[in-house]
């Protein structure tokens, strides 16, 4: 069901996401909610402007871009693991049995009595542990490297297949976090962007639908395929990183430079949560909401 905000946000775009680490207010309690969708392994110039991507492109221009935007590094794990904890943990491969110790965003909405869930394409069944299933890899499920997670049954059956997002959206039941990996193909790690646009075509619509007034999507590549970087702490690709929702700035362009751990802070500053590890100095997106 759906999570009434401790603080909304519609009021929070207003008020908490101006002020790092700010604590939320609580305002009217309509129901809002943030969807991350990641994608894999493109460049900003392999997607913006690519005529292959026609509903990215006109996403891109419905909402607001972020041109300067980069990856943390190569391969993918230690990226998504950066976008959910604010720190690749030490990962430098895409390891299975490795593990990422300490708090991430999970862990905070969960104490905080916030409702999240993880739609994973291809996975087997909630909570599957294993390394690989059809379009599936745990490679890029940065919640099943997380004892707090993976070691606890009832924060672990939030990892689900992504067939529940449809079951979810059709009851409009959609948790105050939705974070939405599809599988190999389309994700675009093994198939064109064409599969990829076609997928997000069919899906981002609905999904924004139900963002409620305050929310917002965010969709990312986890990393890119040079080493361009920014920062002091991202050496990953500039990626192309698109945000929608009822107060996203229509047609903006976010020239400052930002990274994965950006896309953390951004969500955490939404909620008042503590800014976890390297998402603490990171520039949120604000700048992408109207005041």
């Amino acid at each position: 069901m759906a999570i009434r905000l401790t603080a909304t946000l519609a009021l929070a775009l207003l008020t908490v996401i101006a002020a790092p680490g700010g604590s939320g207010a609580r305002s009217g309690g309509a129901d809002a909610h943030i969807a991350v969708i990641v994608l894999e392994n493109r460049e900003l110039d392999d997607v913006i402007g690519n005529p292959r991507a026609p509903f990215l492109n006109g996403l891109a221009r419905r909402g607001a871009l972020a041109t300067r935007y980069f990856a943390i590094t190569h391969p993918s794990l230690p990226n998504h693991l950066a976008m959910l904890g604010g720190s690749t943990f030490g990962v430098r491969e895409n390891c299975v049995d490795c593990a990422a110790r300490g708090s991430n965003l999970a862990l905070q909405l969960s104490r905080a009595g916030l409702s999240w869930r993880a739609y994973m394409e291809g996975l087997p069944h909630r909570c599957y542990p294993g390394a690989a299933a059809g379009v599936y890899v745990k490679r890029h499920n940065p919640f099943m490297y997380f004892p707090s997670i993976a070691a606890n049954e009832r924060r672990c059956a939030n990892v689900v297949p992504a067939a529940e997002l449809n079951a979810d959206l059709h009851r409009r039941a959609l948790p105050a976090v939705s974070w939405i990996v599809p599988g190999l193909c389309r994700g675009a790690h093994d198939c064109g962007i064409d599969i990829a646009d076609a997928y997000l075509k069919r899906l981002i619509p609905r999904l924004v639908r139900q963002l409620g007034p305050g929310g917002f999507l965010i969709v990312t590549f986890d990393e890119g395929t040079s080493d361009s970087g920014c920062c002091g702490v991202a050496h990953g690709g500039r990626v192309a990183t698109i945000l929608k929702g009822p107060r996203v700035r229509r047609g903006a362009r976010l020239g400052r430079r930002f990274t994965h751990y950006s896309l953390l802070a951004t969500i955490e500053d939404a909620f008042g949560l503590a800014r976890l590890r390297h998402a603490r100095s990171a520039r949120s997106l604000r700048t992408a909401f109207r005041r």
